[in-house]
């Protein structure tokens, strides 16, 4: 943990919050109540980064219209950028997940490390207030601001770009699911090219949802 600590640039004074906000409830689910797991944690990261980013962008950004700071905002808290920040920390390694979700891939899930990066913001929150919790949202979520401004990656429009080279070609999005309550919903989509299935993904949003299968559609049309 002490490893963790240092690359969060923050240490607990109680490490109990660290270790709850890497508890999976695949993990507390094992424990049979003995661990609580960190969806709590995370419902509160989530609200607090979104905090954060707002103000930041509002005193920074006073000539941006709304628009452009919804756009801005939304390419810096969606899951693919957290994932990012997951990688950076290397916070799948500290993950206390249950045995079926360990040996399943679980470290590498996109959706448990985006959660688990908000659930330890949540964690520097509650243990050092919300100066903490800003610096570390500076060190590792404003600071991929570019020129200023984030730009969203576009993999809808790259997609379009590269099947286009043929004539007659015809991509559709297709929502297949949804998970989780009003304030956690995760949205899976499949994106079909002419009636075959060439990527999927999952987001916060049908947008964000969209954009996750058309990144896997490039990379798998791609190869």
């Amino acid at each position: 943990m002490n490893t963790l600590e240092e690359k969060l640039g923050y240490s607990f004074q109680n490490r109990e919050l660290l270790e709850n906000a890497l508890t999976h409830s695949s993990r507390a689910n094992e424990s049979r109540g003995k661990l609580p797991s960190n969806e709590r944690l995370e419902f509160l990261g989530d609200s607090i980064l979104g905090m954060v980013v707002a103000d930041h962008l509002y005193r920074g950004h006073p000539d941006l219209p709304e628009g452009d700071l919804t756009r801005t905002r939304a390419a810096l808290v969606c899951e693919e950028s957290l994932v990012e920040v997951a990688q950076a920390l290397n916070l799948g390694e500290y993950l206390r997940l249950g045995k079926g979700e360990s040996s399943g891939g679980g470290r590498e899930r996109p959706s448990i490390q985006a959660d688990a990066v908000e659930a330890v913001l949540a964690a520097i929150y509650l243990d050092g207030g919300i100066g903490s919790a800003r610096k570390f949202i500076q060190k590792y979520i404003l600071s991929r601001e570019t020129d200023g401004l984030a730009k969203p990656l576009d993999h809808k429009t790259a997609l379009q770009e590269l099947v286009q080279r043929e004539s007659g070609q015809v991509l559709r999005y297709r929502l297949v699911g949804e998970e989780g309550p009003d304030h956690n919903k995760r949205f899976f989509v499949e994106v079909t090219l002419n009636g075959q299935a060439v990527g999927s993904g999952s987001g916060r949003s049908k947008k964000e949802a969209e954009q996750m299968a058309a990144a896997a559609a490039i990379e798998s049309l791609s190869k």
